[in-house]
């Protein structure tokens, strides 16, 4: 007769199995017995064994299946039935999370998170910022950077890094594609979010495939892309506390902005610092050394530039003493070059790969306000003069500078007041007032927040088990 798709002989007795007895696999059912066999020795069914899933070390310990017949697909696939640990175990189990993580550097399935970010510097190296340190605290992890196609700054940010970089088209239908073609081949376990034209695209084709993603906002106004994501991100890590009223509170983690491990943990004396950018004039002590360093930000600033052109050589030649480290910018490099008389107290670059040893020579920071700029300027806790650029979305630059001048006491000049006297001025105002540069810094250092890419990437990799 046949019974479940399966044909049986029917006896009076039941066959004898002489098999040895192994418990049965869950890839394979063993065959159906007799109606008179399941009569004789009705027992309840064995429970099935829940199977591993990526990143077990994230998972909860009790997890079930919705059923038998239906295979785990990925952390969705999975109804968990966990205990609600106390405050004080949850805090505990993240501070330990890394020490945990690094013992299980052997997983097969190590922890793997794609970084979106683009256009500005401050997204670019954010995204840098958090993957030295998710490496740094978990050697085994794996990372994607997404990004505009070369040649752009996030393309070249990670092959220095260096990350492996996938390119995503700037046409929106065609960069959501193409992210969710470079997501799916990856397969992170969270996609990081810091900004830029292709975080859009990556979080909407993270949605798509059920990736949870987070999003890490350095500005003081949330940019538009974080508003609109807001709803559907897992976490939101913000730079400042303003934003938070105007997103999903519950979801906001103000942490600080991520800094580059090399500006960081950078030790190197100022005297040291001025030989690498100053060698022909030999070893220069810091007694009475004032070394003006100008940063117009990644793209450069054609106003400082100009507003600097029209006063650097009558300041050099007034003050003795001064040194300037001048970024121009890639644009308006070959410009500056062909307008300034070279001076051997001035070193004129259109971009400064070393900014760790420029702002540990540094003594005053002039600079555009933006939020990766404002921030390494209080971790390196320098007195600085900031000049926001007004034409950027929702004004963000300006909310920073006037953020930094409350936090502490920065000098903000807009840019219809700029010109190379009110910059002069200036200038010479905070370099002719110790006490004050010494408030200046010890304000910065107050307010800084240098641990928020340690605590960022310890708030990611416990999202690996929700």
């Amino acid at each position: 007769m046949e019974h479940g798709g399966h044909v049986l002989l029917s006896c009076t007795t039941p066959p004898v199995d002489k098999r040895p007895c192994h418990p049965p696999s869950l890839s394979c059912s063993p065959i159906p017995p007799s109606p008179e066999g399941m009569a004789a020795t009705a027992r309840p069914a064995p429970r099935p064994l829940p199977l591993p899933l990526p990143w077990s070390p994230l998972l909860p310990r009790f997890t079930q299946y919705n059923s038998p017949d239906d295979p785990p697909r990925g952390l969705r696939g999975a109804r968990r039935l966990t205990l609600s640990p106390s405050p004080a175990r949850r805090r505990a189990r993240s501070l330990h999370l890394r020490c945990r993580l690094s013992d299980s550097a052997s997983d097969p399935d190590p922890l793997r998170v794609a970084f979106a970010c683009g256009g500005a510097g401050g997204h670019v190296y954010a995204a840098i910022a958090l993957a030295d340190e998710l490496h740094a605290s978990l050697p085994s992890s794996a990372s994607l950077f997404l990004g505009a196609p070369p040649p752009s700054l996030e393309s070249d940010a990670a092959a220095s890094a260096p990350y492996p970089f996938a390119p995503i088209p700037r046409c929106l239908p065609h960069a959501v594609l193409d992210a969710a073609l470079h997501l799916r081949r990856f397969r992170p376990h969270v996609l990081v979010a810091t900004g830029g034209a292709p975080a859009l695209p990556a979080c909407l084709a993270a949605l798509l495939l059920g990736v949870p993603f987070v999003i890490q906002d350095q500005d003081a106004g949330p940019a538009p892309a974080t508003r609109l994501l807001a709803p559907l991100a897992r976490r939101i890590f913000l730079g400042f506390n303003a934003p938070v009223r105007l997103l999903p509170k519950r979801k906001c983690a103000v942490y600080g902005n991520p800094v580059r491990m090399s500006i960081r943990k950078c030790r190197i004396s100022k005297a040291d610092a001025m030989a690498s950018f100053f060698p022909r004039i030999g070893t220069v002590g810091e007694e009475g050394v004032e070394v003006l360093l100008v940063l117009g930000g990644t793209e450069g600033s054609p106003e400082i530039n100009v507003a600097l052109l029209n006063m650097y050589y009558e300041m050099l030649r007034e003050r003795r003493n001064r040194y300037i480290i001048w970024q121009t910018g890639p644009e308006g490099f070959c410009e500056m070059e062909s307008l300034v008389r070279s001076h051997r107290r001035l070193l004129l670059t259109p971009f400064l790969h070393e900014l760790d040893k420029a702002y540990a020579a540094a003594d005053v920071v002039v600079s555009r306000a933006g939020s990766m700029s404002c921030t390494e300027v209080l971790v390196t806790g320098k007195p600085s003069i900031l000049i926001p650029l007004p034409t950027m979305v929702d004004d963000h630059q300006t909310k920073n500078a006037y953020i930094m001048a409350d936090v502490m006491g920065a000098k903000v000049i807009t840019e219809d007041e700029l010109d190379s006297s009110s910059l002069r001025s200036i200038i010479d105002e905070v370099f002719g007032d110790e006490k004050l540069m010494s408030d200046m810094s010890q304000k910065a250092l107050s307010a800084a927040r240098p641990n928020a890419s340690t605590d960022i990437i310890r708030h990611i990799c416990s999202l690996g088990h929700v």
